[in-house]
């Protein structure tokens, strides 16, 4: 059955549903995809490629996604949708924001391609005019927002020192993390992605004179 929505003009037109088995095909070519850009890189990656990977022809790709960027576009709303709002979660527990940050490179352990594919697509970002540039910004300003807000609320709450900078302790606590994922990305089999994590997690909560 169709859902429906409204214009601006108020007026009401359906909506139609996509169907399970197209909601399947998307759901390959976005895993092809991810996996094409952990390779080549976003600017590299050919659309007819991603096709030819799942089977498709380059009009059947582009009948689910009319172009790259919306492609990309839509591997980035998924990945806000895997995320669960993480931050949010925790928001009021500053301890176990920390604890569940390793918990989750403890998963991103389990799927080195997607991080990869991020990792590679963050970087150029960097690049002027890249369609994931308002994207990737917009997340790290709401990453670092919201970090620093727990550790205000910390604060206001007395758990640790009022004289803690949060902003600062929010930006160090993302770049250990970027740091540690790229040593991982370019020696899994050798570096301890969430070993490192846990071990300044505990070191942090410590300084902080919270358990650990």
């Amino acid at each position: 059955m169709a859902e429906s929505s409204k214009t601006e003009t108020g007026e009401t037109q359906p909506r139609r549903r996509r169907s399970r088995k197209g909601e399947e095909r998307r759901a390959e070519i976005l895993a092809a995809a991810m996996r094409r850009f952990a390779e080549d890189g976003y600017q590299n990656a050919a659309i007819g490629d991603i096709a030819r990977d799942v089977g498709l022809s380059l009009p059947g790709l582009l009948h689910h996604f009319p172009t790259k960027v919306d492609l990309l576009l839509a591997i980035l709303a998924k990945r806000d949708l895997d995320s669960a709002d993480f931050i949010g979660h925790y928001r009021y527990d500053l301890s176990a924001l920390l604890k569940g940050m390793v918990e989750v490179f403890r998963r991103n352990a389990g799927m080195i391609e997607v991080v990869r594919a991020f990792a590679i697509l963050n970087a150029e970002s960097l690049m002027k005019d890249h369609p994931a540039k308002a994207w990737f910004l917009g997340r790290a300003v709401e990453m670092q927002n919201g970090i620093a807000a727990t550790f205000e609320r910390a604060i206001a709450d007395g758990s640790i020192d009022n004289k803690t900078d949060s902003r600062a302790m929010a930006a160090e606590l993302i770049a250990v993390m970027d740091g540690l994922q790229m040593l991982w990305l370019r020696d899994p089999d050798r570096f301890d992605m969430v070993g490192g994590l846990e071990a300044y997690v505990g070191r942090l909560l410590a300084s902080l004179g919270l358990e650990g």
